[in-house]
């Protein structure tokens, strides 16, 4: 089965979590993408918010209705691709760089869900993709001392498509965070020292949003919400 499959599946999966004349919360990526589609052709009556323009940009061109994120105080659930989750329900998001917004729109939602295949879930967060900093223009070779000092190698983000530094839509930069020994580290505790860095608004580290993780693969589809982990998987 091909990665296109296993994110349908788990598109499909998600719909059972959408009630209808509900406020739903969509980050970013292809399986999100397979999501609006669905969405689209299953007529569910709901409103979006997202933190992403590309998925904004597709729910419009598929006719879901979309309210500006600040307009709303309360989501029923929300759903987001990762790099990674593992067994504890951490996960790491390093690709889109939107993770500040994605953290808000998690923190609004009843039910923050992951999609992704088997290859995404691990025993343990493995840091084989980068952590991301967004932070302030200002802070930025103190933010690099700092995360130096915490075992990190950083690398501010660039594009091929733009000369100079990759900004945020919040208009900062994004700072690339490789941890050469990931076992090594303390990862609740590592989210904590990264925030405490004067300069820095947010990670790609979730530690505490997710609440479940549906999961595609060759066998079939599975939903792992955090209170019943022990008994689901």
């Amino acid at each position: 089965m091909d990665k296109e499959q296993l994110r349908m599946k788990a598109a499909q999966e998600a719909i059972s979590y959408i009630q209808e004349n509900t406020v739903i919360g969509l980050g970013g990526g292809s399986t999100i993408a397979c999501l609006i589609k669905l969405l689209h052709e299953c007529g569910r009556c709901i409103e979006v918010v997202t933190p992403s323009a590309a998925t904004a940009a597709l729910c419009i061109r598929y006719g879901l209705p979309l309210l500006p994120l600040g307009s709303v105080e309360r989501i029923s659930v929300a759903f987001d691709g990762c790099d990674e989750v593992d067994h504890q329900f951490r996960a790491l998001k390093s690709g889109g760089g939107i993770h500040t917004r994605e953290k808000l729109v998690a923190g609004m939602a009843d039910h923050y869900i992951l999609l992704a295949d088997e290859s995404k879930l691990v025993e343990r967060l493995t840091f084989k993709h980068p952590v991301v900093l967004e932070i302030l223009h200002e802070a930025l070779g103190y933010v690099q001392r700092s995360v130096t000092s915490l075992g990190g190698s950083s690398t501010v983000r660039t594009s091929p498509a733009k000369d100079g530094y990759t900004i945020s839509d919040n208009g900062h930069l994004l700072l690339d965070v490789l941890f050469t020994e990931p076992d090594r580290l303390e990862i609740e505790i590592l989210q904590d020292n990264l925030k405490k860095i004067n300069g820095v608004i947010e990670t790609s580290l979730f530690t505490m949003e997710v609440s479940g993780v549906i999961v595609a693969g060759e066998h079939g589809v599975r939903t792992i919400f955090r209170e019943t982990y022990g008994k689901i998987y």
